[in-house]
């Protein structure tokens, strides 16, 4: 399974992973599956780190590594299939991550609900 990490499952799996559903879990430990997180979450952990609304490890490529995951860059391709999105979900970093699985063949990991409305797989985190 090819797995995309929405910004706060990043978060709870390097946090030690307990926030997560067990089969959340058990998806992005299995070497079997490829796990992405996209460049779009560090920036959103650094604008939330700079206003003092989230804590996270400042060595994050590093941390990334240790877990086997890979980057995923943010491509032209990425930012014009925004386009193509309905507008119920606000949120331009959630729906860039849409976006991205929806071109890359990902599926989301999230626990954010408002993903179901766009036609991409979802493992609930």
């Amino acid at each position: 399974m090819r797995l995309l990490l929405d910004t706060h499952a990043l978060i709870w799996w390097l946090e030690g992973g307990a926030r997560l559903r067990e089969q959340a879990r058990a998806a992005i430990s299995s070497r079997a599956n490829e796990v992405r997180v996209s460049s779009v979450s560090a920036v959103e952990i650094s604008i939330k780190v700079a206003k003092g609304k989230l804590r996270a490890p400042g060595d994050l490529v590093a941390q990334l590594a240790r877990h086997g995951f890979t980057a995923l860059p943010v491509m032209i391709e990425h930012g014009i299939a925004m386009l193509g999105l309905p507008a119920t979900h606000g949120d331009p970093f959630d729906r860039l991550l849409i976006a991205q699985a929806r071109c890359e063949g990902f599926t989301i990991v999230t626990a954010d609900r408002v993903f179901a409305a766009y036609n991409v797989p979802i493992l609930p985190a």
